[in-house]
């Protein structure tokens, strides 16, 4: 831990406007002051003047003024008819080590009533299935098709890295060869209040959350794995959300489309099962490939349909992506932007009391993953069939959620 002085911390908040944070400094033990300076120090608060930009920000995500055009997708029928050909290309890629997978695990379990992991959640029934087991088993299932583990990079943040890798070890990492598993914290980023000052969590600490899945390659890089990464041979790796139980993750003929295809990224994707699905959409943005939140299409384009009477956007992104390393490594030294998001943010006040509010009170800022698309020359979209690969738990109950998660589970031969 670097040695901070308070008078040089205190200059350097109070040139940006933000040294109320000290306020409490005085009632600190010496130990709390020397983590409180190294927090205040090395958080990168080059985003705050955001805060005030809202609106500015918002319009430069929204896609506006900007083509928006179609971006077909390698359909099922299309992908079944050279079955044997993507999954040898894949088998190859896989047997010789030139795909590794990042899992992104940052959160909480916070929307289904659990404080644990996310990954950590039990979808069980009868027995005990936790989603990263589901996860674990999608991924050894490629294991026994190519005969080689491939190499698991598991993103965790600050608030549940010690208790996700417990919970591995606990769990035997599920039947994963544990030599071929390592974790890494991706970057926190401040919370603000409406005004764009920072809020605390304790007296002597700054509120951060994880700075959003679009960070998942530079906390890669800054963790030394994407050097493991490179050493082990990869010239390839995906990432995918924890969410999604059923997803298949570097499977052979996905890799191997991806691969023969010449593009720099390959996108698993589904049809949307109505123009309101809350879901983003994979198109052509200015010539390039491009995703559009659903937050974002305008009703014309959610409504769109073509001669055929099909969406015309209808192909949704399940955050299931295989990247060429070396785009990603061009790509790295340009970071993405933020987005603001509104949250209910829990904070100390004035008087130092903790305050939950019940309504939103705060900003968060958050680099997303389709950023990454954005910014590449090509991307395959990847049909896949959403009753076999799509079960986000996302909610207790109802769309996306533990129970339609279950369902499917057990549409697809998983004993509960």
């Amino acid at each position: 831990m670097k040695n901070y002085t308070y008078e040089q911390t205190y200059r350097m908040l109070d040139a940006i406007g933000q040294a109320h944070v000290l306020r409490f400094y005085g009632e600190l033990s010496p130990a709390e002051r020397e983590a409180f300076l190294c927090q205040l120090n090395e958080t990168d608060l080059s985003m705050l003047d955001l805060a005030s930009k809202r609106a500015e920000v918002s319009a430069a995500h929204s896609g506006a003024g900007r083509l928006i055009e179609p971006l077909p997708a390698l359909t099922v029928a299309e992908i079944e008819a050279k079955r044997d050909e993507f999954s040898a290309a894949g088998l190859e890629a896989l047997r010789s080590g030139k795909v590794a997978a990042v899992l992104l695990a940052g959160g909480q379990g916070t929307r289904l009533g659990s404080d644990r992991p996310k990954g950590a959640y039990n979808v069980g029934i009868t027995r005990d299935l936790f989603i990263f087991e589901c996860l674990i088993n999608n991924m050894l299932d490629v294991v026994r098709l190519s005969g080689r583990f491939f190499p698991l990079y598991i993103m965790t943040s600050d608030k549940n890295d010690a208790e996700t890798r417990a919970f591995f070890e606990e769990h035997a990492y599920f039947g994963y060869d544990r030599s071929m598993v390592s974790f890494f914290v991706q970057e926190m980023a401040p919370s603000v209040d409406f005004n764009g000052k920072l809020l605390l969590e304790a007296k002597d600490r700054l509120s951060l959350s994880p700075g959003g899945n679009g960070g998942w390659f530079n906390s890669l890089e800054r963790s030394g794995c994407l050097a493991d990464v490179k050493e082990r041979g990869a010239e390839w790796i995906s990432i995918f959300s924890v969410d999604n139980v059923l997803q298949r993750v570097n499977d052979p003929l996905f890799v191997g489309a991806t691969l023969l295809s010449g593009v720099e990224c390959g996108a698993k994707v589904i049809r949307k099962n109505s123009p309101d699905e809350r879901i983003g959409v994979i198109c052509l943005e200015d010539g390039r490939p491009s995703i559009v939140e659903y937050y974002e299409a305008t009703e014309e384009m959610k409504n769109l349909r073509g001669p055929d009477g099909d969406l015309v956007y209808s192909f949704g992104v399940t955050l299931n992506y295989l990247f060429r390393i070396s785009a990603l490594e061009r790509l790295s030294s340009d970071p993405l932007p933020f987005h603001i998001v509104e949250k209910k943010v829990p904070y100390i006040d004035g008087s130092g009391r903790l305050v939950k509010p019940d309504s939103v009170n705060g900003l968060k800022f958050e680099r997303l993953a389709f950023d990454v698309i954005r910014r590449l020359d090509s991307c395959l979209p990847y049909e896949v069939v959403r009753e076999r690969e799509f079960a986000p738990v996302k909610n207790p109950v109802g769309v996306d959620s533990v129970e339609s998660a279950r369902e499917l589970l057990k549409l697809n031969g998983v004993s509960l």
